[in-house]
């Protein structure tokens, strides 16, 4: 998300590094204090557990329409989630078919810079997900799950490969580290550690029934999209 954010940004070298450590604080407070409050304040034993922590602990302190409250509250969790993603991939589709890889219709851009057609994709994308989750929840919907979690671990998977493999690569054609406007701490333990967690995290759904899906069709997808780029792009650029 950041990083694509950063095709927008008109001083990315300063808003990028500043991004990412905001986020990362962001999420250490979020997630792992959210988890170390409910373990101090929530005894284990508690049969309250079965509904939203979040609404005993505002039920216990006496705050009035508690869950209506964390209901609200979800909701607007969840519809930034789904503009970030809505954002993000609207312009992923703009950048791919601007390299010609997708449809050229793709990469036309609004008057405001909005990429219109990538946009109306991914909501028409996002929408019949939904009427997936409605209709066919244990068939589609958890197909669709399963892929969207196989994408984002192989994403990251490729994500630590490229950054392994461009900075042994810059250093191998007489480069300096010190020529870079952002490095990337820990090199090479970092990448190194992402693709081993990525790969044993592919394992793991590889063991999952309700998961396997996602590895019966995102491998020979990844593979038939390398061999087609090989093949059609890498020609071309040859030829260029």
């Amino acid at each position: 998300m950041i990083a694509v954010g950063a095709g927008e940004s008109q001083n990315p070298e300063k808003t990028v590094p500043q991004s990412i450590k905001h986020t990362l604080i962001i999420l250490v407070i979020l997630f792992i204090g959210t988890i170390v409050a409910l373990g101090s304040i929530l005894p284990q034993s508690d049969s309250s557990l079965a509904q939203s922590p979040f609404v005993t602990i505002l039920s216990n302190i006496n705050i009035p329409y508690a869950s209506d409250i964390m209901n609200l509250i979800l909701f607007i969790t969840i519809f930034s989630g789904a503009n970030s993603g809505v954002y993000a991939a609207s312009r992923m589709l703009w950048s791919l078919a601007d390299k010609n890889t997708l449809p050229k219709g793709l990469a036309k851009l609004s008057k405001n810079g909005i990429p219109v057609y990538g946009l109306i994709l991914t909501i028409a994308g996002g929408l019949l997900a939904l009427f997936s989750s409605i209709y066919a929840p244990n068939t589609v919907y958890l197909a669709l799950t399963a892929i969207s979690a196989f994408a984002v671990v192989f994403v990251w998977l490729v994500i630590g490969w490229a950054h392994f493999n461009f900075r042994r690569q810059f250093i191998k054609a007489g480069h300096s580290t010190s020529e870079l406007k952002y490095k990337a701490p820990l090199f090479p333990l970092l990448p190194i550690l992402v693709i081993i967690i990525c790969l044993l995290s592919l394992v793991g759904i590889a063991f999952d029934t309700n998961q396997r899906i996602a590895i019966i069709i995102g491998v020979p997808f990844a593979i038939i999209c390398y061999i087609w780029h090989a093949l059609v792009y890498r020609k071309k650029d040859h030829h260029e």
